[in-house]
C-alpha cells in the first residue's frame, strides 16, 4: 500500500517565493501542494476548510500578519501542523510562534537546505529549529526566554532607597514629601540627595530628573 503524501498548504505574500516553494516540494513524490493563500486571511480559511497536514506560514503578509494567523488557528487547527518561514532571526518572533504552536521554524534563506527535513520531522511529531530536529521543546523555550529577557535595569550603584528618592524627584516632590512618603526626616533626604548626586554626578534635581529618564533609571511603573 502506497503511503500517503503530506498535503502542505503555502501562505506567503509574494508569487514568486510560493512559485520556488511549489517546485522544490512538489520535486519530492511524497509532498503535495493543496493551496497557496496570499495572506494571512486567506489562509485561515483555507486550513479551516482544506485541512492541510502542513501549513508553511509567512509571518510578513498583509490583511493578517503571520504570527496574527497563528494566534488565531491556536487551538482551532484541525491538526494542521504550522512550520513558521521568516526573512530574519528575531528570537523574540520565534520564542512567541513557538508558544502559539508552531512545530518548525525555518529561514527563508535556507529553505533549498532545509525545508524538506523540516516537514518530514515536523509530521513525524518532532520540532524544528535552527536547521535541526528539537529534542527538547521545554529547554529551547527557556534558553529563548533567557535570551529575549530585557536587560537588568542600570541603577549606577544607587540603592534601592535612592532609587526611590529618585522616582519621586521625577515626579516633582519636594524634600518635605518625600521625608513624608518614607517616614524620615528631611536631614535623611538631603543626604540621599547628596549620595545620588555624587554617584551619577549631576549637581542639582533637574539634571537628576533628566538623568534618571534619559537613562531608563526609574523602575517600570513610575516610568510610565
Amino acid at each position: 500500500m502506497a503511503a500517503t503524501p503530506i498535503r502542505i498548504l503555502i501562505a506567503d505574500d509574494h508569487p514568486v517565493v510560493r512559485i520556488g516553494l511549489r517546485n522544490m516540494l512538489m520535486a519530492d513524490p511524497m509532498m503535495k501542494i493543496v493551496a497557496e493563500a496570499k495572506d494571512g486571511v486567506e489562509a485561515l480559511h483555507m486550513v479551516r476548510t482544506l485541512h492541510p497536514d502542513i501549513l508553511l506560514l509567512d509571518l510578513a503578509m498583509p490583511k493578517m500578519p503571520g504570527m496574527e494567523a497563528l494566534r488565531e488557528l491556536t487551538g482551532d487547527n484541525g491538526g494542521t501542523r504550522t512550520i513558521v518561514l521568516t526573512g530574519q532571526v528575531d528570537k523574540r518572533q520565534i520564542l512567541e510562534a513557538l508558544q502559539l504552536g508552531a512545530r518548525g521554524v525555518v529561514l527563508k534563506d535556507a529553505v533549498v537546505a532545509h525545508l524538506s527535513a523540516c516537514v518530514r520531522a515536523v509530521m513525524q511529531g518532532q520540532y524544528w529549529l535552527e536547521g535541526r530536529p528539537v529534542q527538547n521543546l521545554v529547554q529551547v523555550l527557556r534558553d529563548l526566554a533567557a535570551q529575549t529577557a530585557p536587560p537588568p535595569r542600570k541603577t549606577f550603584g544607587l540603592t534601592a532607597r535612592e532609587l526611590e528618592v529618585v522616582a519621586l524627584i521625577t515626579e516633582g516632590s519636594t524634600n518635605k514629601h518625600i521625608a513624608e512618603t518614607f517616614g524620615i526626616s528631611e536631614e535623611t533626604v538631603k543626604r540621599h540627595l547628596t549620595n545620588i548626586f555624587n554617584k551619577i554626578g549631576v549637581g542639582n534635581r533637574l539634571e537628576l530628573a533628566l538623568f534618571a529618564l534619559n537613562h531608563h533609571l526609574l523602575p517600570p511603573a513610575a516610568d510610565a
